[in-house]
């Protein structure tokens, strides 16, 4: 279970990280094209969660979001311990676990989440995020991938 607990760990590092670097780099709102026309970095806050979903809600969103992603690492851990012998499964949480916690530092140490990775096309925008939303996107696809592979007796009974 361990490695588990170290890639969440290498997640909240890295995401950390990244987050300090671009904060001390940029001003609010900077662009800098990394690729014209599809990719930038950008410094920008986000109040709410994914997609800045409630981000104008008054305030009480920070705790809710804190609060709910504490809750969910509590049940992260909890189904480590029980499937740390499943590689597959155990990164994908692992991944979202660090993810999570990435994203709760930046609550509770600034009030909001720092992200700054622009992806792009045009005019058209995909909302600005960071290391550990792309964390907790690739374990949620690992998630899916897993449950794709992994062998369910009830299928077998079907076949």
């Amino acid at each position: 279970m361990l490695k588990w607990l170290a890639l969440a760990v290498l997640v909240i590092i890295l995401d950390q990280a990244a987050k300090l670097s671009i904060a001390s780099h940029l001003s609010y709102g900077q662009l800098v094209p990394i690729i014209p026309g599809c990719f930038s970095l950008t410094l920008v806050y986000n109040m709410g969660a994914a997609f800045s979903f409630l981000a104008n809600a008054g305030g009480w969103q920070r705790h809710f979001f804190t609060v709910l992603a504490l809750v969910v690492a509590v049940v992260i851990i909890s189904l480590l311990r029980k499937h740390h012998q499943q590689p597959r499964f155990a990164a994908a949480l692992g991944l979202i676990l660090g993810g999570a916690l990435g994203n709760v530092i930046d609550r509770v140490a600034y009030g909001h989440v720092i992200d700054f990775i622009l992806v792009y096309w045009n005019s058209s925008y995909f909302p600005a995020f960071n290391v550990a939303d792309s964390a907790i996107c690739i374990g949620a696809g690992l998630l899916i991938l897993d449950s794709m592979l992994r062998p369910h007796p009830s299928r077998e009974k079907t076949q």
